[in-house]
């Protein structure tokens, strides 16, 4: 995995167990907020490569098994969450370093947050269209009135509009930078830009984190989550959509779970 200078000064970069080929930060949802937040901090006025964070479940396992290009783009994270509830519950069968819990970008979030607006960081939300990234932000400075923004806009943007946007982010130096373009394309954003983007002090790849904080999207009931079918009411609300990705998906990242981890 990418070590960086803040990673160091973290204390947590070698913190991992193998789970489905990959290396999992095998700290809880509290302590990967700590992370992230005591990250941002410790960046602040140094320019360099901003700590890069990013999250794995079925989906990301799978393609990172055919797809050896963004299985690359992974490794060079500093640090990967758990984002698959069948990761946590696989893992004392299959690691000799069981996953506490699953860390859910959903949740994740909201933990940072309540952190954030005690320690005075910033964000900034890259992503989803303009209306659900106007939402999400108006949600989250509604549950946290002291959580501040540097900025926000929408992720749907020209290619040849990118440098522009990135130098912007740059310019107003966010703590943390949490980016929901979707997997791959989020992995593919930082390893464009996260060398231009100094000044920040975390990157935070988000998938659809915008849509469930402006209500677009609906969590699947807590008992759900826990026995990891989460999934299925995902599919149950957009079958067209997900059905296929899940028949495609599960069964590679069982395997791999299964396969290699240790």
């Amino acid at each position: 995995m990418g070590a960086t200078e803040t990673d160091r000064m973290s204390g947590q970069g070698d913190a991992t167990t193998t789970i489905g080929g990959l290396p999992i930060t095998a700290l809880g949802m509290q302590a990967s907020a700590r992370c992230l937040i005591d990250a941002a901090v410790s960046a602040r006025g140094h320019r360099q490569r901003p700590f890069y964070a990013t999250s794995a479940n079925g989906q990301v396992i799978a393609l990172a098994r055919s797809d050896a290009a963004f299985r690359s783009l992974l490794l060079a994270a500093d640090q990967i969450h758990a984002d698959g509830m069948p990761m946590v519950l696989l893992s004392p069968l299959v690691s000799q370093a069981p996953l506490p819990e699953r860390v859910a970008t959903t949740d994740l979030v909201h933990e940072v947050a309540a952190l954030a607006q005690k320690d005075g960081v910033s964000f900034y939300f890259l992503g989803g269209t303009a209306e659900v990234n106007r939402a999400a932000v108006a949600r989250m400075q509604e549950a946290y009135p002291q959580l501040m923004f540097a900025g926000a806009r929408s992720g749907y943007y020209d290619a040849e509009q990118e440098p522009a946007i990135v130098a912007e982010i740059a310019r107003l130096e966010p703590d943390i930078l949490w980016v929901g373009l979707g997997v791959p394309l989020e992995q593919q954003f930082v390893a464009r830009n996260i060398d231009r983007l100094q000044g920040v002090g975390v990157i935070k790849t988000s998938g659809g984190l915008f849509d469930f904080l402006a209500g677009r999207n609906a969590r699947a009931p807590r008992l759900l989550q826990a026995v990891g079918l989460e999934w299925a009411y995902r599919t149950m609300l957009e079958p067209r959509r997900l059905l296929g990705r899940y028949l495609r998906t599960n069964f590679i990242a069982m395997w791999q779970i299964v396969k290699h981890s240790k």
